[in-house]
């Protein structure tokens, strides 16, 4: 995933978030049509009670600058890979087993070979499977949430647009969403099956100027679901 999503506030994201039992009223899910990284979003998260949004950077790891938290760009973690999640020492270790999350997005960008691709799902909001952390702003004395999505090897279908990976996508299955948030860490094994290239949504694929400007310069491209 080379680094670009997009939220907007529409029936399939309001959909989304209903299925998971999130109430908006408490505060309202960030919008932007170019989100990257150390971008603050908007994070689904459960205390084992309910379901709640929070805000969280779009980087997994941070570290005190100047009695602040703020990213630690020396190490880009915005995505973490599926292959690190039971590696000991990793950063996304004791996320995957303790502090997954679920981030909302209208649709992503790809990249390959200097061309950009605005993936687009059809019909629906994306639930892609994240990891967060807590930490203390020494400052403030504030919690500060950061957060990344999971990267798996590339589907077949996403391979032309992104070779080297692809972000996980929840099935459009409240069940399995729960699950990915709620599973203990003594069961973390079973999300196994989960973290295997899968499209699980109709995606509309469209060349787009670049990353960051998703103006349309050809024909989009139909990828059914599996």
């Amino acid at each position: 995933m080379c680094g670009r999503f997009n939220v907007t506030d529409d029936p399939y994201m309001h959909a989304l978030l209903d299925s998971l039992g999130v109430n908006l009223g408490r505060l309202p899910i960030r919008t932007s049509n170019d989100i990257a990284p150390t971008d603050t979003v908007s994070i689904v998260v459960s205390n084992g009670k309910e379901t709640v949004l929070k805000d969280a950077c779009w980087w997994l790891l941070m570290h005190h600058e100047d009695g602040r938290i703020r990213p630690l760009t020396k190490y880009a973690s915005f995505n973490t890979r599926s292959d690190k999640l039971n590696v000991k020492g990793s950063a996304g270790f004791d996320a995957f087993r303790k502090t997954r999350c679920i981030i909302p997005a209208s649709g992503f960008v790809e990249t390959q070979q200097g061309n950009a691709y605005a993936m687009d799902p059809v019909g629906s909001a994306i639930a892609f499977g994240g990891l967060f952390r807590h930490w203390i702003d020494g400052t403030t004395g504030q919690e500060v949430l950061s957060c990344s999505i999971v990267t798996l090897p590339p589907h077949p279908k996403i391979a032309p647009y992104h070779a080297k990976s692809m972000p996980l996508i929840l099935p459009l299955n409240p069940e399995v969403q729960r699950k990915w948030l709620d599973c203990p860490a003594a069961n973390v094994g079973e999300l196994e099956e989960m973290l295997s290239p899968q499209l699980p949504l109709p995606i509309s694929v469209t060349p787009i100027e670049k990353a960051s400007v998703r103006n349309a310069i050809g024909e989009s491209v139909h990828l059914a679901a599996d």
